[in-house]
C-alpha cells in the first residue's frame, strides 16, 4: 500500500501473474531472497504455514507416524544407487563440490528429496518384522534448482513434510498411501476451502523411481491446473536398491514395501490464486492467523476499556486489535488487504450501545451486533464465511470442468473455456506426448475406484459411467477416461 492506504493492485482478471506477485507482497507473505528463485517467508506468510503445519501434524502423530530430521546433504554414490530416481531429480539437484575451502572427495546433492538418505537408515533399523511398520515424518526444506520460479508456487528452496513409510505387505503400504492422499485432500477442502480431484498420475508423471504416484488437483483461475500435493506407492524399487530386508515371522528374509507422501507451501500459492480478489488476499477461517482484526476508531478512555472488554470475551478466536497511529481507512484497506475474515469497528456509538459493527471481508456487509449476542454471531458467520468460500471456488471447478468426446471438441474446450476435460485415452505415451506437443494439456490423474476415493469435488462432477471407449487422440480402444488440462 501508498502512504495513504491506497492498494497498489491490478484486476485480478486483466493480469493474473501480476496482481498475484503484488498480492504476495503487499500482504506480506512473502519477498524476494537475494538468490535469484529464492524466497523470504515473513512471518505474516509464515504464520499461514505454521497453521497448515499444526493441522497436518496432529493428523500425521496420530496416523502413528513419528516424526524426526535427517541430514539435508546427501553422497552422489547414495543418490545414484536407484537409477530411475536419480534420472528424473538429475535436472533439478544442486550439487556442493567444496567443503571448508577444500574441494570434496565425494559431490554432495542438498536434498531434493529425503528417500535416499531415509533410507540408508532404514535398512540400518529394520532387521525383523518387529521393526515393521516404521513410518517416519519430517518438516525441512528441500531443494530443487528451477529455471522458472515463482512466489510459493516454485521456488529453489521450500518447505513442506514428507513422511516414508516401511511395511511387511504391499497392502498395508497401499492403505498408507491411500490415508496421505485422503488427509491431503481434507485438508484442502476443509482447511484450505480448496475443492479438487483426486487420483493417480499416469506412468510420464509419476514420482522418478516410484510405482504410482496419487496427487490432488486443483484448477486455479486462469483455468490451469495446479497439482497440490502427492502420495507415492514406492513398491521394493528402494528396498532392493538399498537391501532393506527383515526376516517375517516364518524366518524368510524379505524385502520391505515403502511409500512416501508430501505436502508443500506451494498450498499458500493456491489459496491467494483461488480466494483472493482485487482488494487481495480472502482467507478462510479455519486457516487464518488472525480471524477478527479489530478496529478503534477514536482514541478514548471509554474506547481502550471496551476493547480490553472484547478482547477478553473473544478469547476462543485468534483476534488482533489494530491501535496503530495511522488513520481507520488506512487500517480497513490494510487488513482487506491480508485477507481477514472479519473486521470489528469500535467507536463512540459501540461503545454507548454496548455492541460491535462486523464487517465481512467476503461478502462486504456489515452489521451491528450486540456484545450479548457477539460470540454466537461470530460462530456461525466464521462457518457461513468458510463454507461459501468452498462454495464459490466449487461452483468455479464444476464450470471449467468438461467431457469432450473428439479430439476437435478437446482442443475448442481448451481455446475456449480451459479448466479439467474428460476425455478417454488409450494410455499410449506417444499419444499423451502428441496432445501435449499439440495443445500444452497434459494428463492429470485417472480417479481412483470409488472403494478407494475420498470425499472430492469428483463425485459431483466426476468421470462419465462409461467403463470403455476410443482414445480421442488415436481412436483406439480406451479403458479409462481420464483428467487433462494445462497446467501452470
Amino acid at each position: 500500500m501508498d502512504k495513504a492506504g491506497k492498494k497498489n493492485l491490478i484486476p485480478k482478471s486483466q493480469d493474473l501473474s501480476a496482481w498475484y506477485n503484488r498480492v504476495v507482497l503487499q500482504a506480506e507473505l512473502a519477498d524476494y531472497g537475494p538468490v535469484r528463485g529464492t524466497m523470504v517467508y515473513r512471518p505474516y506468510g509464515y504464520a499461514i504455514w505454521e497453521q497448515i503445519q499444526k493441522h497436518l501434524d496432529e493428523e500425521i502423530k496420530k496416523s502413528g507416524a513419528v516424526n524426526a530430521y535427517f541430514p539435508m546433504f546427501i553422497p552422489e554414490s547414495l543418490i545414484k544407487k536407484e537409477k530411475e530416481h536419480i534420472e528424473g531429480f538429475a535436472p533439478e539437484l544442486a550439487v556442493v563440490t567444496i567443503g571448508g575451502g577444500e574441494k570434496l572427495s565425494e559431490r554432495l546433492i542438498v536434498r531434493p528429496t529425503s528417500e535416499m538418505v531415509m533410507y540408508q537408515l532404514y535398512a540400518k533399523w529394520i532387521q525383523s518384522w518387529r521393526d515393521l511398520p516404521l513410518i517416519i515424518n519430517q518438516w525441512n526444506n528441500v531443494v530443487r534448482w528451477e529455471k522458472r520460479t515463482y512466489l510459493f508456487l516454485r521456488t529453489l528452496e521450500f518447505l513442506w513434510q514428507e513422511g516414508h513409510g516401511a511395511h511387511a505387505t504391499h497392502k498395508e503400504s497401499w492403505e498408507r498411501v491411500l490415508w496421505g492422499i485422503n488427509t491431503y485432500a481434507k485438508t484442502y477442502q476443509n482447511l484450505l476451502a480448496i475443492p479438487g480431484f483426486i487420483g493417480k498420475k499416469s506412468e510420464s508423471e509419476k514420482f522418478a523411481g516410484g510405482v504410482a504416484t496419487l496427487a490432488y488437483e486443483s484448477l486455479i483461475p486462469d483455468g490451469k491446473a495446479l497439482q497440490g500435493c502427492t502420495s507415492h506407492d514406492l513398491g521394493q524399487n528402494f528396498s532392493k536398491a538399498l537391501n532393506i530386508q527383515f526376516q517375517d515371522k516364518k524366518g524368510e528374509t524379505k524385502y520391505v514395501w515403502q511409500n512416501s507422501w508430501g505436502f508443500t507451501t506451494r498450498s499458500i500459492g493456491a489459496l491467494v490464486l483461488i480466494h483472493g480478489d482485487d482488494d487481495g488476499l480472502i482467507l478462510p477461517p479455519k486457516l487464518a492467523p488472525i480471524q477478527i482484526i479489530i478496529i478503534p476508531i477514536e482514541n478514548h478512555p471509554s474506547t481502550q476499556k471496551y476493547l480490553n472488554q472484547l478482547a477478553s470475551q473473544l478469547q476462543q478466536y485468534r483476534i488482533k486489535i489494530d491501535d496503530s497511529d495511522v488513520t481507520p481507512g488506512w487500517k480497513f484497506n490494510q487488513w482487506e488487504l491480508k485477507g481477514v475474515p472479519l473486521r470489528l469497528e469500535i467507536g463512540k456509538k459501540e461503545v454507548k450501545g454496548k455492541s460491535v459493527t462486523i464487517a465481512n471481508r467476503l461478502t462486504r456487509q456489515k452489521q451491528t451486533i450486540s456484545l450479548d449476542q457477539l460470540s454466537a454471531f461470530l460462530n456461525r458467520e466464521l462457518d457461513t464465511f468458510q463454507n461459501e468460500l468452498f462454495a464459490r471456488a466449487n461452483q468455479f471447478l464444476k464450470s471449467h470442468t468438461s467431457t469432450a468426446a473428439t479430439y476437435a471438441e478437446f482442443k475448442t474446450i481448451l481455446k475456449e473455456n480451459r479448466g479439467f476435460i474428460w476425455a478417454f485415452w488409450c494410455e499410449n505415451p506417444n499419444c499423451e506426448a502428441k496432445i501435449k506437443a499439440e495443445t500444452k494439456a497434459t494428463t492429470r490423474l485417472l480417479p481412483l475406484g470409488a472403494s478407494d476415493a475420498p470425499l472430492d469435488a469428483s463425485k459431483e462432477k466426476g468421470s462419465p459411467a462409461e467403463s470403455a471407449g476410443k482414445c480421442i487422440y488415436c481412436k483406439k480402444p480406451a479403458s479409462h477416461r481420464w483428467l487433462f488440462a494445462q497446467s501452470y
